[in-house]
């Protein structure tokens, strides 16, 4: 399983002409009345619509229309809190257009299905690329900083090695890179991570493809990023709590500033339990 930040490009105009006359299966779309130029626009929302709901929203129920394009709507809805109806709404596209990781989403924080989580109180990490955006000594810097904002919460402890396999492999990369999920270029996938396990497990890649920056210039806040895609190397899936580092959607505003809420520390403490005050560092 992995877990990336997505930016899916839905055009807001076009989708505003289907609000209030289609379904989630568009069954009323009229487009003898649409606009030539405008057919084309249509069906690639549609189509990238369609795509997020069966990504994120999927079901392994063997119950008929489980896993309708309906159905899988009203997952989302049920997910952000918001009226169930099975119909887009602009509150639903506005969700959609955001930056994102690409794990599905399930209700408050949550684990991965078997509660995968090291064993170990040591967890070694290993950078083994960089980005061209940022100084080498920057990136370590933030890396360390993005697991102790984890480790003042639960007792472990992660101890950076220089050479040699460590549990969580942490790199920058292009397209192709080595595992079955290929970054496709800037502007969509930022970053994905493995669960914990071995092999691929834990391991956190991030698209060079990217604008990466230190949170201060413009570009995507590395520190941000890398602390939700190490939530899901310790073992956390999402969270639907939009004040949670775990929350799916990714906003440049939500990036400043930031802390573990409530949500991101009960999901992680309950994988590893809870570290003293004595022992915080």
């Amino acid at each position: 399983m992995y877990f990336c930040f997505t930016w899916l490009l839905c055009n807001y105009s076009a989708f505003k002409l289907l609000f209030g006359s289609i379904g989630i299966r568009g069954k009323d779309v009229q487009t003898s009345e649409i606009k030539e130029d405008n057919k084309q626009e249509l069906q690639i929302n549609y189509s990238f619509q369609q795509d997020y709901l069966k990504r994120f929203y999927s079901s392994d129920s063997k119950i008929k229309d489980a896993n309708s394009l309906e159905v899988r709507l009203k997952r989302m809805e049920g997910f952000f809190h918001l009226p169930i109806t099975g119909i887009l709404s602009p509150r639903i596209i506005e969700i959609m257009e955001k930056p994102r990781c690409g794990v599905p989403d399930v209700a408050e924080f949550s684990l991965f299905p078997n509660h995968p989580k090291w064993t170990s109180k040591v967890v070694t990490y290993r950078i083994m690329s960089y980005t061209s955006d940022l100084p080498h000594i920057t990136v370590n810097q933030l890396v360390a900083k993005a697991f102790k904002i984890w480790s003042e919460a639960i007792p472990l402890t992660f101890k950076r090695l220089r050479w040699g396999t460590a549990d969580i492999m942490i790199g920058f990369a292009r397209r192709a890179h080595g595992d079955p999920y290929p970054f496709d270029g800037p502007g969509a996938t930022l970053a994905h991570a493995f669960a914990p396990g071995p092999g691929l497990g834990g391991d956190a890649h991030f698209d060079e493809d990217e604008r990466w920056t230190d949170g201060i210039r413009i570009g995507v806040n590395f520190l941000y990023v890398a602390t939700h895609e190490l939530g899901h190397s310790l073992g956390l899936s999402h969270s639907s709590d939009p004040n949670a580092v775990m929350y799916p959607t990714y906003s440049k505003e939500d990036s400043k500033n930031f802390k573990l809420s409530q949500d991101d520390i009960n999901g992680i403490q309950l994988l590893y339990g809870k570290r003293n005050d004595s022992r915080k560092k």
